[in-house]
């Protein structure tokens, strides 16, 4: 018999084979399964098939149940991808387990649809190998992370809830792997894992059935990286991730245990998933798997990068070393699986590093512990028997300020939090678990491992059933016997974490160095050498017990301790060292100033003989040197029982110094003392303008001119911002404060430039302005104040600027370079236009385009062609100041403009590419495919107040409960949701301030009345016809009153509707009559309070101002919605959501905008405004390019359907935009013009 029919007589030889192949090299591991299905076309009944024909629940998209209902297209798709060179064959199982099923009511099959769906891959792969002798191809049983997490709380207003429990995981991925065991797989794969504590879960349950079948089934393991951050969607870095994964499976002793690979899949595509595979790949001593999608999903839902493309980046990838398994996820195909295995046939596999072995934990973030690493402190204070504060809180129920003793630990210098609910009061199972669910919440107390400690197992095992990262166990030892000793070590391993062990046996606790050594090498063979327990991740704990007690015995026990450190370092290779600092001070606790110097007196000699970490106060440890002499001595005579008289003299002076070692923090005046120039550098930095006129005129009385001011210290100071900015470790908020100290130092010096005549252009002028037709300029301004930040002079002409005076002024005042923003999409014709005008007038001087609605692709495609100066798009504020500086680097500048020109030009190509491949329906088939509504099952909902409606009683106050903050962050370039952001590591010290600053804000317009919102909604007699709504005048519906113009998606993709808004609304001629509704909301008063702070200079608030009124006009609109639904439409008089569900909108009914993807004509607002006479009711009007003024206001459609739901038109064609020209009474030109962005064709190539 060969090899091959060896490896297919048996799963132990393919299991052979397949590490054999491994290290030979790269594997191929198959593409999307769901893109597969949904090219099928599938109806409903096909999900269904005779079984399932009268469940209740609909069941398209359930494509796990394929398995059972219609297997042969799944066996087809598995040939498929066999045929195209995949080694790797996985199971239709993503989401076939109890949890994910539940949402269908088909919980109970679980098993069985995984063990069909394991037959079907099965004989798939039986049937490659039969058409091929020489080959093997493995099937990989697919294990998804569920539809719930285990860390992440559903809840905003209660961050400790979780939607599912590690045990309901366990069962669901114990049963799933009993059917793909029981169907005859060769590999379990855990994949997508973008919760670790969901996949510690599913390896936990592996464990379990692997060992007890007494298997060796290889695992592999897989995570995703959710976004350009390089975490997990519960906040993991990459290689955090994998110290908590990399245990694997422990089925016990003389099985299989770890992982066959580890990797990344799926949320990224290949092109931005490269930092973090080469970080995974330089981490993890496996074989790395790499299996993205087919790019970032497009406005469509598509994926667009070609199987060419991703052979290419794999390739490299490849060559790079990265990789040992390849293949592809979302939007793959076999023909992205064929080339990428021609691409990697010829490319050696990644080499498996031989790691060195170190303690390797993590929270949120790793952390490494080895000969090299500094001392560990493991905060002490989250222990109720260690801190009677924090006890306190705990058995008071308050949990809030029992997070905050945690954040203080790690600020003050924890690397490790312990906790410890061990008290008797407390039911301290549900404690641990309800403190460090809280605790995961809070990003800068999670993102360190954390210490499960008690004397309780099962407390302990509450505990590790919450960490997605690796913690430590705190304690296990021989105590209870070795029998239970080694079974609790296997635990502790299936949880994947490190264990503290004492020096503890059946005995008693050692006492003696003798023992603690005795017992301690026991343990170590017991655990590494029997039970192939990582030496590294033993942590032995040789008793730390307090001396100076009177006790004679008791005088060498911290000689002891720190011996037995330096012994047990020596002859148990790899294991750490730890111990429970506090301990040895205990005779002194009415002294907290002798405790915390006999702490860092004891740690300083004992770090010195190897101790790696301690639970330890660390924010209350003084510096060794910095102890009295006076107090050190007799310390460390008591520590080192060298003088009989130590204790009571060490007794005396605990006596001397009692009380608590705080001190209270006051406010550092001492900058004052700095010459003028080092205190206007200190005030731009600190963004504080307390003092800016006295020491600006300090400054100008001592320079020669007013110039030199601005040009010395002023710009000394921005130039130390921009540097701070520009480097990560300053935030736009802190910048733009630092703008306001520039703002009124140079106002105070104007009347003396004046004077002078000074001309204070700096590194240059650039001229910025919001293009004709458009009010929004937050993102302007923001750019506006960094620039000036750096040196640049700006003048900004405001809004709704037209082209003849942006020329104008460009020429009149010599700028350098011309910036223009819009964020509504008629503002891109207007840069366009803007573009040719330049051209036409012989400008060549840069110009930079920005602002919400551009991109690279646009300005690429729609406008640097038309002009031969420079053209670059600037994605945010914090990229202008480079791209200014190096446009107007006469050395670097032309190099620069010729790679943007080539990078556009690459666009431009590659558009071009995509387009011509990209198939439209014709506008009649499309039509064909409209959403197919029951309108006799679900017939419209009446209104129960019919008609327009003024909503002018909803004041600030009530709305400030709707507001979505998270955008508000993002509006001052702060990345992160709310309210996590608050916590943030890295941005959230100034998003407190900044909100803090919001909330002044808010109670100052709230109590001064000084914006006001209103809003006005109807609901209206309406009908479908074709792709458009019919309003009618009344109730009797025999007079249209208008016609509200819709498109209907054309783009080819799978077997999905081509969907128009007017899908939602019952046709007429139906017998159900139907309603459409309108809404518009303004909050005005902020341009007038924006512009009074301008006039003070101050334009931090004049921002804060302006972005807090469209955080209102949001909210606003979303009380509106909520209003209408609950109470003026009435459909969902009973819905009860809170905000966090209102943003998710999790609710029946839509709310489109003319001007987004759903209707993406902004003409429609006037046939919208016109029928709620929306300006004479709520006074905001629309400009010529229907942007809305007051820019804080909204405005759109309500659709009630329970079908209706949020989608993109695309990309039309030339038909239907020739239709819609005729409905709109419109030529095709201004047609084009109007749906530009959205034209599936050049309209000057179309023929």
């Amino acid at each position: 018999m060969t090899t091959v029919e060896i490896a297919r007589g048996s799963r132990t030889e393919r299991w052979r084979a397949l590490d054999e192949q491994l290290a030979r090299r790269i594997l191929i591991i198959d593409g999307a399964m769901g893109t597969m299905i949904q090219r099928r076309e599938l109806q409903e009944q096909d999900f269904r098939g005779e079984r399932f024909a009268d469940t209740a629940i609909p069941l398209q998209g359930a494509n796990d149940l394929l398995c059972l209902t219609r297997p042969e297209i799944i066996r087809g798709i598995h040939a498929d991808y066999a045929a195209a060179g995949a080694d790797l064959l996985e199971t239709n199982t993503f989401n076939a387990n109890r949890v994910s099923l539940a949402d269908y009511g088909l919980q109970d099959i679980a098993e069985e649809l995984n063990r069909a769906a394991a037959a079907v891959a099965r004989a798939a792969a039986d049937e490659a190998e039969a058409r091929d002798p020489g080959r093997i191809v493995w099937v990989l049983g697919a294990l998804g992370p569920t539809t719930r997490s285990a860390s992440i709380s559903p809840d905003v207003n209660n961050p400790g809830a979780r939607g599912v429990t590690f045990d309901e995981l366990v069962r669901a991925y114990t049963e799933q792997t009993r059917g793909l065991l029981a169907g005859g797989v060769d590999v379990l794969m855990v994949e997508t894992a973008f919760d670790t504590l969901n996949a510690k879960a599913a390896l936990f349950a592996l464990s379990g059935v692997l060992g007890e079948l007494e298997l060796d089934i290889p695992v592999m393991m897989s995570g995703t990286i959710t976004d350009q951050s390089g975490r997990t969607l519960s906040g993991q870095t990459a290689e955090a991730f994998y110290n908590a994964v990399a245990h694997g499976v422990q089925p016990g002793p003389g099985r299989r245990r770890g992982l066959l690979s580890v990797g990344l899949n799926c949320a990224l595509g290949i092109d931005q998933l490269r930092p973090f595979l080469e970080e995974l790949s330089d981490v993890a001593a496996l074989p790395v798997s790499c299996y993205p999608n087919a790019g970032l999903p497009n406005e469509f839902g598509g994926y667009d990068d070609t199987p060419e493309h991703m052979a290419e980046v794999t390739a490299e990838f490849a060559r790079a070393g990265f990789v040992n398994i390849v293949g592809g996820c979302c939007g793959t195909t076999p023909d992205h699986i064929r080339a990428i295995a021609d691409a990697v046939a010829n490319i050696a596999p990644r080499p498996i590093p031989v790691r060195e072995p170190r303690t390797r934990l993590s929270g949120l973030e790793p952390l490494t512990v080895g000969p090299d690493s500094l001392f560990v402190n493991v905060g002490e204070r989250t222990n109720v028997t260690g801190s009677k504060k924090f006890a306190r809180l705990i058995k008071d129920g308050d949990y809030t300020n029992a997070v905050s003793v945690a954040r203080e630990q790690v600020l003050g210098g924890a690397q490790i939090i312990d906790v410890n609910m061990d008290e008797g009061l407390l039911d301290a199972h549900a404690a641990m678990h309800r403190f460090l669910n809280l605790i995961a919440a809070e990003p800068d107390v999670a993102r360190v491992p954390v210490m499960v400690d008690s004397s309780d197992w099962t407390v302990i095992e509450a505990g590790l059933k919450t960490l997605q990262g690796k913690g430590v166990v705190n304690s296990i030892s021989m105590k209870d016997g070795e029998q239970a000793f080694r079974e609790r070590a296997r635990l502790v391993r299936r949880y994947g974490s490190a264990a503290v062990v004492m020096a503890f046996d059946e005995q008693g606790q050692a006492d003696t160095l003798e023992k603690r050594l005795a017992i301690c090498k026991r343990a170590y063979r017991i655990l590494v050498e029997e039970e192939g327990f990582p030496p590294e991740d033993v942590i032995f704990d040789a008793n730390i017990f307090a001396i100076a007690t009177g006790i004679e015995e008791h005088e060498r026990y911290a000689m002891q301790f720190i011996e037995a450190v330096r012994r047990i370092k020596a002859e148990c290779p790899y294991a750490l060292t730890s111990g429970g600092v506090s301990n040895v001070s205990f005779s002194f606790r009415g002294s907290p100033v002798v405790r915390e110097a006999m702490h860092a007196a004891f740690l300083y000699h004992a770090i010195a003989a190897g101790l790696d970490m301690g639970i330890v106060n660390a924010g209350a440890l003084p510096v060794y040197d910095e102890i009295p002499k006076e107090l050190l001595g007799p310390i460390e005579d008591v520590l080192f029982a060298r003088n009989p008289e130590a204790t009571e003299m060490l007794t005396r002076l605990a006596g001397e110094r009692t009380g608590q070692t705080e001190r209270k923090q006051h406010e550092d005046l001492s900058w004052r003392e700095l010459p003028v120039r080092e205190r206007l550098v200190h005030a731009l930095v600190q963004g504080n303008d307390t003092y800016v006129d006295e020491d600006t005129e300090e400054a100008r009385i001592g320079f020669p001119r007013s110039l030199d001011v601005i040009e010395g210290p002023l710009m000394d100071g921005m130039n130390v911002v921009g540097d701070l900015f520009g480097s990560g470790r300053m935030f736009l908020p802190q910048v733009v404060k630092s703008a306001r100290v520039m703002k009124k130092a140079v106002a105070h010096l104007v009347p003396y430039l004046e004077a002078e005549k000074t001309d204070t252009r700096g590194k240059g002028r650039v001229l910025l302005a919001t293009v004709k037709g458009d009010v929004h300029d937050i993102g302007k301004n923001i750019v506006g104040v960094v620039l000036q930040c750096n040196g640049y002079e700006v003048i900004d002409l405001g809004v709704m600027v037209p082209a003849d005076r942006i020329i104008e002024t460009a020429r009149t005042s010599n700028a350098d370079i011309i910036g223009l923003s819009g964020l509504i999409t008629p503002s891109l014709d207007q840069m366009v236009h803007m573009a040719k005008e330049l051209e036409r007038l012989g400008f060549d001087r840069p110009l930079l385009i920005g602002g919400a609605t551009t991109s690279k692709t646009h300005t690429a495609v729609k406008i640097e062609q038309h002009y031969h100066g420079a053209t670059v798009h600037v994605l945010d504020a914090s990229r202008a100041v480079g791209v200014v500086g190096m446009l107007l680097d006469r050395e670097r500048g032309p190099a620069f403009v010729d790679g943007v020109r080539a990078e556009y030009e690459d666009v431009r190509r590659r558009r071009s590419e995509r387009r011509d491949k990209s198939e439209l329906l014709p506008i009649a088939e499309a039509r064909a495919r409209s959403l197919r509504v029951d309108w006799r099952a679900q017939p419209p909902a009446p209104p129960a107040k019919p008609g327009v409606h003024l909503l002018d009683r909803v004041g600030v106050r009530e709305l400030r409960a709707y507001i979505d903050w998270t955008p508000f962050f993002q509006a001052w370039e702060l990345a992160g949701k709310y309210p996590a952001i608050l916590a943030d590591p890295v941005v959230g010290v100034e998003a407190g301030k900044l909100f803090a600053d919001a909330q002044i804000m808010l109670d100052r317009v709230e109590g001064e009345r000084l914006l006001q919102p209103r809003a006005v909604v109807g609901l209206l007699p309406a009908a479908s016809v074709g792709d458009d709504v019919h309003v009618y005048t009344d109730e009797s519906r025999t007079e249209v009153r208008a016609v509200v113009h819709g498109l209907r998606q054309q783009f080819a993709k799978d077997a999905r509707e081509s969907l128009a808004l007017s899908d939602f609304v019952a046709p007429a001629g139906s017998g159900h009559p139907d309603w459409l509704g309108a809404f518009a909301v303004t909050v005005s008063g902020a341009e007038e309070l924006a512009t009074s702070f301008e006039a003070e200079h101050d334009d931090y608030r004049a921002i804060l101002v302006k972005a807090l009124a469209d955080r209102l006009a949001e909210a606003l609109a979303e009380r509106a919605h909520e209003m209408v639904r609950q109470e003026i439409w009435g459909y969902a008089p009973n819905e009860a959501l809170d905000n966090d569900a209102l943003i998710g909108e999790a609710y029946r009914g839509i709310r489109p905008a003319p001007g987004y993807p759903a209707c993406p004509d902004h003409t429609e607002k006037f046939t919208l405004f016109d029928l709620l006479d929306a300006e004479r009711r709520i006074g905001v009007r629309l400009t010529e390019s229907c942007a809305m003024y007051p820019t804080a206001s909204v405005s759109g459609w309500y659709f009630a359907h329970p079908s209706s739901r949020y989608f993109g038109v695309g990309r039309v064609g030339r038909d239907q935009v020739e239709d819609y020209a005729r409905r709109k009474g419109w030529n095709l030109a201004e047609t084009e013009r109007w749906l530009g962005p959205n034209l599936g064709y050049e309209p000057e190539d179309a023929a």
